[in-house]
């Protein structure tokens, strides 16, 4: 189910910098621009944290999988 949502999280991400993109060159806005590309990176950056794995080679995303069985 987590996969899902972070898989949803990474599609809306790519969606906010071309919808930024699109929204800066038709109206010129470059600062509701700007905080779209910061809302995908804040969204990249919290997928990063579950998937990305730690010194131990685990990621929490795993841990999370594991406790579940």
């Amino acid at each position: 189910m987590l996969d899902t949502v972070l898989s949803i999280t990474v599609l809306a991400a790519i969606l906010l910098v071309i919808g930024a993109f699109f929204m800066w060159r038709r109206t010129g806005n470059a600062k509701n621009s700007l905080l779209m590309v910061l809302l995908a990176a804040i969204a990249l950056a919290n997928v990063a944290i579950w998937t990305v794995p730690d010194a131990g080679g685990e990621a929490p995303l795993d841990k999370l999988e594991q406790g579940a069985r």
